[in-house]
């Protein structure tokens, strides 16, 4: 008696990806790279796994809880990776020799026992696609990843984007201003940061799971009455308040706007709004995330900020940073749910057909010229039906086939039909990759 079958199952939140999705995951890889490439960023990576004291006490109490332990020496020594920014401010500490400043990306799986959300595109293991910038504390930098944001969405054509803006010394302010201590400071973020989930209208109910005095709620909320906008908006709020830490992040915020405008980005595409927290502890500056307005359910597809203090908790020497995370899966959810995904499920561009065991030996040797003419072809193994064999490239998404009947092969043609509009051409046998490039192109 054999052993009994183990049933095949995949974790909750994490997944398998057949060939359909994983050209769709390619796609948008390569058009990510393409953007962070063109910017200046080289791409680095980092291991899965880190040591737990790497991690612990840089995300908040929060995130924390959501950092796998691995089962090794009783859990307290290693962990997955909750994301890519804490490895990256530990290797710009071991590696101190790198040329500064320092622009990196890095599209890297990282993992969090949180509960999955799939229709939000949420998961336990999940693409993040990051690009920083160490070692440069002018605040052109915080642009620059504001620019490469904004272009990144708006290239995906997903409708009405916005990238919100706000800054950690704006909003200690607002504590400050409140009458409440510093370290009433994280309870504070922890509320705002859930204004997208509770709605403006569930804050003061946050505000008072936190524990914050009902006097400080009020005025709280009286700041986050402040109109969203621009750099009208951010300069009024400098001329209301005099708190020093209001005044620093609004300068800050405005020379950010200098610089977006001299780059020639568009300005409507980033909104300052003061309900922007960003829950992570290690911010120290700007913080920015980027919605669409077409889908909120959805959430943030992008986000990041300045962190100056994070590289000296490894390094004696203290070096800013700043830099933001692409939702690559929340992104691809996002596609999907608007219908501008590809169906393909496969990078075949030919499928060479064939009649009977006579025509093997020519359909291999146009398979071998139109792959070195760098097109992504296939050719069928065994012999069939035609009208099945253009079935199942129909079937795959393969766009165009090419075969030989015996006629053909005697005056040395080929058939092209593209499956897309059932037009075909006979094609002279030398000039078959010449047409085939040509198709592929229209």
């Amino acid at each position: 008696m054999g052993e009994p079958r183990i049933t095949p199952r995949t974790f909750k939140g994490m997944r398998d990806f057949l060939p359909q999705e994983m050209l769709r995951r390619e796609e948008l890889f390569q058009y990510l790279r393409t953007v962070y490439q063109r910017y200046g960023f080289a791409p680095v990576e980092t291991p899965a796994v880190e040591y737990l004291d790497i991690l612990m006490g840089k995300y908040g109490s929060e995130g924390e809880k959501l950092i796998y332990r691995l089962d090794y020496k009783g859990g307290q020594v290693l962990a997955l990776r909750y994301d890519l920014t804490v490895p990256l401010a530990r290797l710009a500490a071991e590696h101190r020799d790198l040329p500064k400043p320092f622009k990196r990306y890095q599209m890297q799986p990282v993992w969090r026992a949180d509960r999955p959300q799939l229709r939000q595109g949420r998961y336990r293991e999940f693409y993040q696609c990051d690009a920083d910038i160490i070692g440069e504390a002018d605040r052109v930098a915080d642009a620059e990843i504001l620019c490469l944001i904004g272009e990144v969405i708006d290239g995906l054509g997903l409708g009405t984007a916005k990238v919100r803006v706000n800054h950690r010394r704006i909003l200690e302010g607002m504590v400050a201003a409140a009458g409440l201590p510093q370290e009433a400071g994280p309870a504070v973020l922890r509320a705002i940061d859930k204004v997208d989930k509770v709605g403006e209208e569930g804050i003061e109910a946050e505000f008072e799971r936190e524990e914050i005095p009902k006097e400080a709620r009020g005025l709280l909320l009286e700041f986050l009455q402040h109109p969203k906008g621009g750099r009208t908006e951010i300069e009024a709020l400098r001329e209301a308040y005099d708190d020093s830490g209001i005044q620093e992040g609004c300068a800050d915020l405005l020379r950010i706007w200098e610089c977006l405008d001299a780059l020639g980005a568009p300005l409507d595409r980033f909104e300052f709004r003061l309900s922007l927290a960003r829950g992570l502890d290690y911010y120290t500056g700007a913080v920015y995330e980027a919605f669409v307005d077409e889908l909120p359910h959805i959430g943030s597809l992008a986000g990041g900020g300045r962190y100056d203090d994070l590289i000296s908790v490894f390094s004696p020497e203290s070096l800013p940073a700043v830099g933001a995370a692409i939702g690559f899966d929340r992104i691809l959810t996002a596609l999907e749910q608007m219908g501008k995904t590809s169906e393909r499920s496969t990078a075949t561009q030919v499928l060479v057909l064939r009649f009977s065991d006579d025509d093997e030996a020519a359909a291999l040797r146009m398979t071998g010229r139109l792959r070195n003419a760098g097109i992504a072809t296939e050719v069928v193994y065994r012999h069939g039906k035609l009208g099945k064999q253009i079935g199942v490239a129909d079937k795959r998404g393969i766009p165009i086939v090419v075969f030989q009947g015996t006629d053909e092969a005697a005056r040395g043609e080929w058939t092209l039909k593209e499956l897309r509009t059932g037009e075909q051409n006979v094609v002279p046998d030398d000039k078959v990759a010449t047409v085939v490039s040509k198709l592929l192109r229209h």
